[in-house]
């Protein structure tokens, strides 16, 4: 039997356990907190059916897809490792065994779908979501997760590594948020506004809630980050308090940017900062110095800070910011590694080529998940539909969809408006 790295081991099991944190409860906190109270159900039901299905592909054939044995540098052979059933405990990834392994990265796949759901919120069918849950995860997030982590084009032995460098993707730049804030613009686009879009308020019912939510999102984020590292060394260290300081710095400049734009720094503002320098330093987490997770951070804060009104100026319902926090941060932090990495960033006088490779690979990912996330959204709003009824999203979507109520009037039984 090999000797496995025990520290190594726990770390990881650790780490996905705080990953796992991050979708449930803490998504679904912070998401079901944005929206309003009539239907801030379905809206953490969101993130717990995407539980459901993408735990069961990801052992089925989503592990496979991702990290299997390469198939034109795009997706891993997806029978290899089948419902697990060839794997072993003593099967060894790197230091630690790789049913540990496994599960970590099922957590990634996990949060990557449930983050798309921000931007559908207040309006959408729940088995057409759980639907297009399993499809995006089995056609658009493994195959790209084995592009830059599995072997794949996107990797050090692709073809962008070899004309320039290799792109650098620390705990999920472009898999998880450029990924998934595109598909959540896509989604956006083909399902449609809600009823009164920028002609009524729609506020955040319980700010409470996503104060919680952003803080265990920052909490399980160490996970996240520290436990990409494989490992419980220095660099998993450093992945820490680049994400810590980077996060601080992020909420920070946010709040800057609404006092001087709006004159008052809000809670909303202070979370979603968090969000953004999370996302921001996911790429950057172990290749940059803490100086640079601060200004990684800090132009995220301001960058995402800008991006979330755009959806008022361009027309699209993002309802809860996914474009502006996710996608935006994504780039952000994705091209800014070629800036500030410490190996061969353009600021360390490594030269201009990790930058052009950061760009590129930012590039390939948007139109690869832009492109499929449309396939996949067409054909369902073509064949079962998307929308609640008008008259249910006006009413309630949570009592039409799921027969139950968040909040209650006392004597009424109904959902209390927010």
């Amino acid at each position: 039997m090999l000797e496995f790295d025990t520290g190594g081991t726990a770390w990881v099991l650790a780490s996905a356990t705080l990953v796992l944190l991050m979708t449930i409860p803490a998504l679904a906190f912070f998401y079901g907190g944005m929206v309003r109270g009539k239907s801030v159900l379905n809206m953490m039901m969101m993130s717990f059916g995407a539980a459901a299905v993408v735990g069961v592909i990801w052992v089925l054939w989503g592990y496979s897809e991702a990290f299997g044995s390469d198939i034109g540098g795009v997706i891993g052979n997806p029978f290899e490792w089948f419902g697990l059933m060839t794997m072993s405990v003593d099967d060894v990834s790197g230091s630690i065994p790789t049913l540990v392994f496994v599960g970590f990265q099922a957590t990634f796949a996990l949060i990557t779908v449930a983050l798309i759901t921000g931007a559908i919120a207040d309006r959408t069918r729940f088995a057409p979501w759980l639907i297009f849950a399993g499809l995006w995860a089995t056609i658009v997030y493994a195959p790209l997760c084995h592009m830059v982590w599995g072997g794949g084009l996107l990797g050090g032995d692709g073809p962008i590594a070899s004309a320039l460098a290799a792109p650098m993707d620390f705990a999920g730049g472009t898999v998880v948020h450029i990924n998934a804030g595109v598909a959540g613009l896509v989604l956006a686009l083909i399902i449609g506004k809600r009823v009164g879009f920028a002609h009524e308020p729609m506020r955040p019912h319980n700010l409470p809630f996503v104060m919680l939510g952003a803080g265990l999102l920052w909490v399980g984020w160490f996970g996240f980050n520290s436990g990409s590292a494989v490992a419980a060394d220095g660099l998993a260290g450093l992945a820490w308090v680049n994400t810590f300081v980077a996060t601080a710095a992020a909420s920070g400049t946010w709040m800057i940017t609404e006092k001087i734009r709006d004159g008052k720094a809000t809670s909303l503002g202070a979370a979603s900062g968090i969000v953004a320098g999370l996302v921001a330093v996911t790429p950057a987490a172990g290749f940059v110095s803490p100086v640079g997770a601060i200004f990684i951070g800090g132009i995220a804060g301001v960058a995402c800070a800008l991006a979330v009104a755009l959806k008022y100026k361009l027309g699209y319902d993002d309802s809860l910011d996914v474009v502006g926090v996710h996608l935006t941060g994504g780039l952000v932090g994705t091209v800014l590694v070629g800036l500030w990495s410490t190996s061969t960033g353009l600021f360390y006088g490594g030269g201009i080529d990790q930058l052009i490779a950061q760009v590129l690979a930012a590039v390939i990912a948007i139109a690869y998940s832009g492109i499929l996330s449309a396939v996949i959204g067409f054909a369902i709003k073509v064949t079962i539909g998307w929308r609640v009824d008008q008259s249910d999203e006006i009413s309630g979507i949570d009592l039409a969809v799921h027969g139950e109520t968040a909040y209650e009037t006392v004597g009424t039984g109904r959902v209390a408006e927010r």
